[in-house]
């Protein structure tokens, strides 16, 4: 394999350029062309990430501390690894702490993966169809969710679904992305961008007239113990990944926007948590680096409170997942990968293990640090 920007999946829709927005290829054609020059430069030295490369030797290069004084998490002795490759966009990896195992979806083909922690064995077909299912959590009693098309679901212990949202507002929703769930009263916050409803690709074109496919993209609560949903947040463009803090003080959400709103820009938001509200809304993150700026898709947060992004559709140099502190959002660290990186999790026995959805593949890596959070 050589180490080049390897997803050029076609997201867009030209539905969506005809009504005067911009589909995804069309925003990152240019980001293409510019970095078409570095791609080219760096074949000499690709990585070969095949089941025959030779051993990577330590410490891994691709590993980078920007900051070492506050990015402490590099483990000098261990290596990226590719653990699957194949799919078509690889999203939502969520770990299960009691079945050692991480599922993920592969939206265009409509299915989701399992990947079996003891012997590295992968399910190719776990839930298929997921209907385009995206991001994925487990709640506190071990349950699967699901961000599907139209809707949120839930996986029960018997093997039903329930599905928990399918309107706010007394509108359809756009289409939910990403969840996380409060240990303390249970309530599932999640991201309804609308990408399922734009696109043919990853989804079915809603034909509303519009890029807000059925009403202002937003961030919901969900809560479980009565069932009523409350719409939270609606200053990102497209909120999509999102995350607590370590502390469960602060609630982020990355905002992919500027695929569909040229005014929009590649950030992500803080807000602070009151109870089940949102306040005190900011841009804590630039994802800018040395001119460029890529996509915040998906996040996770580390035990010190530091924000891990998955980032890309740069090129070499930038994808794959960047680290942020959360005092400052200075960016401290990065894991570089052959692919733009859409989402992570940290999981394993330890919590230690960052596992990467990363446009047709899964990778993973040790590192000095432990996922904040169950899931």
């Amino acid at each position: 394999m050589t180490r080049i920007l390897t997803n050029t999946s076609d997201t867009s829709d030209t539905t969506a350029s005809e009504r005067g927005g911009l589909g995804r290829r069309d925003v990152l054609k240019g980001a293409a062309t510019l970095a078409a020059s570095t791609i080219l430069a760096s074949q000499a030295d690709a990585r070969d990430f095949g089941a025959n490369a030779e051993p990577q030797r330590y410490p891994d290069p691709d590993i980078v501390a920007i900051d070492p004084k506050r990015f402490k998490a590099k483990v000098g002795n261990t290596a990226i690894k590719r653990l699957y490759t194949g799919c078509l966009w690889a999203e939502g990896p969520a770990w299960n702490a009691q079945g050692q195992y991480l599922v993920w979806s592969d939206i265009p083909a409509n299915r989701q993966l399992r990947y079996l922690d003891d012997d590295g064995h992968i399910s190719e077909q776990f839930h298929k169809p997921s209907n385009e299912a995206n991001g994925n959590s487990f709640d506190t009693e071990g349950r699967q969710l699901s961000a599907e098309r139209t809707r949120l679901v839930r996986y029960e212990h018997d093997g039903s679904v329930t599905s928990l949202a399918e309107q706010a507002n007394g509108k359809p929703l756009n289409g939910p992305n990403d969840m996380v769930v409060h240990p303390n009263d249970k309530a599932i916050w999640f991201t309804d961008p609308g990408y399922g409803a734009i696109s043919i690709y990853e989804g079915k074109l809603a034909n509303t007239g519009s890029l807000q496919p059925h009403q202002k993209e937003a961030v919901y609560r969900l809560d479980t113990q009565t069932g009523q949903l409350a719409k939270v947040a609606d200053d990102p463009f497209k909120p999509n990944g999102l995350a607590f803090s370590h502390d469960y003080k602060k609630l982020y959400v990355c905002d992919t926007g500027i695929t569909h709103y040229p005014e929009a820009k590649n950030v992500v938001w803080s807000y602070d948590i009151d109870g089940p509200k949102l306040s005190n809304p900011k841009k804590l993150i630039d994802m800018t680096l040395d001119g460029k700026s890529g996509f915040p898709d998906g996040l996770r947060v580390d035990t010190e409170g530091n924000i891990w992004v998955g980032a890309g559709w740069v090129g070499p140099g930038y994808d794959g997942v960047q680290v942020f502190a959360p005092n400052d959002g200075a960016r401290i660290g990065q894991i570089l990968l052959p692919e733009t990186c859409a989402n992570v999790c940290f999981g394993g026995k330890k919590r230690n293990r960052l596992f990467m959805t990363a446009s047709q593949s899964l990778y993973a890596v040790y590192v000095e640090t432990q996922g904040a959070h169950f899931c």
